[in-house]
């Protein structure tokens, strides 16, 4: 397009230093460039959390709809029925999309809509001190020591389960695997789900330390809650497929990672590959990879029967029926 990479920037990230969210910003921006798309042609959608700050991180020549808390599929929707021409881009958090989300999470996916949909997956509220998040697996642990004693939502097993046709997991730090994923998203004609593990790097909040919150209230008398969140190195892996890597975290945890062997797997038996993740979960680990993947089925604009022609470009006398046009419309919901 004679466009530079630069082109496809945003803002300065606000978040902290080695936040796998900022990777997945770089993967975004390398993924459009990669791809030849205008960012004129695109709207960027988020809800809110640190994942829905990213956008203003890319492509800031862009249009873009930040929406309210759990919101941001039934504002795509509505967004990218009215435009079939715009790239649907929207990021999420396991929050946004798991908790207070999930509706209208599992009805943008079930509709089939034409757009990718991030998740920004780190299994706690970053916003709001690091708690659980539904998507954080059962019997893990906070810094603080705080056991999960609920059940994980898998959002990629409920995508599949839901019919929606493209359905990836990878990790922030694997820009080898992410962003050809992101590039073949950008190119799906239906709805495309990528949960993206992105670790957040603040663990200063913890029992023991001297600048917790909790020894700032028993020893101070505070005018404000003061916290120091440390910069740490981003966390990366390079792993061929069918391998196993495990990548020791900023806590000291240890994140198992599988990537999908493509020789064997099957991209259209979503049985299979239900099973497989079940199974994988099972051992501990997090399998990443493209697992389902459907080009023909119907999506949202067949389903409605819609125009090519953007709805908001319209004239007046293509959407009012004449007035001889009207029983026959009314005979149709007899």
């Amino acid at each position: 397009l004679g466009l530079a990479r630069t082109d496809y920037t945003g803002g300065k990230s606000t978040l902290c230093t080695g936040c796998g969210h900022d990777s997945i910003t770089n993967n975004i921006v390398s993924s459009f460039f990669l791809s030849g798309i205008h960012p004129h042609k695109v709207i960027k959608l988020s809800g809110i959390g640190c994942s829905s700050k990213t956008p203003a991180y890319f492509l800031n020549k862009s249009f873009g709809f930040n929406s309210l808390h759990g919101r941001m599929a039934p504002v795509a929707t509505g967004a990218k029925v009215v435009n079939q021409e715009l790239t649907a881009f929207g990021v999420s958090g396991d929050g946004d999309s798991a908790s207070i989300g999930l509706g209208g999470f599992a009805h943008l996916v079930r509709r089939n809509l034409p757009m990718v949909y991030i998740v920004e997956n780190n299994g706690v509220y970053g916003l709001t001190k690091g708690q659980f998040s539904a998507t954080a697996s059962k019997d893990s642990t906070l810094k603080n020591g705080q056991q999960n004693s609920f059940e994980n939502i898998d959002l990629c097993s409920m995508a599949i389960d839901l019919g929606c046709s493209f359905v990836a997991r990878s990790f922030s730090g694997d820009s080898k695997q992410l962003v050809p994923l992101l590039q073949a998203a950008l190119k799906h004609p239906g709805t495309a789900v990528i949960d993206i593990i992105s670790p957040c790097v603040t663990f200063n909040n913890h029992e023991g330390s001297t600048l917790s919150y909790n020894a700032v209230k028993e020893h101070n008398i505070a005018l404000q809650q003061l916290g120091f969140i440390p910069s740490f190195e981003e966390k990366t892996a390079d792993y061929e497929e069918g391998e196993v890597q495990e990548i020791t975290m900023h806590d000291g945890s240890i994140l198992t990672l599988r990537k999908l062997d493509s020789r064997t797997h099957d991209l259209k038996n979503a049985g299979e590959t239900l099973k497989m993740l079940r199974e994988s979960r099972q051992k501990g680990e997090l399998l990443t990879g493209l697992f389902y993947l459907d080009g023909e089925a119907q999506n949202l604009f067949d389903s409605l029967g819609l125009c090519e022609k953007p709805l908001t470009e319209l004239a007046d006398e293509e959407l009012r029926p004449k007035l001889g046009q009207l029983p026959e419309i009314m005979n149709q919901f007899r």
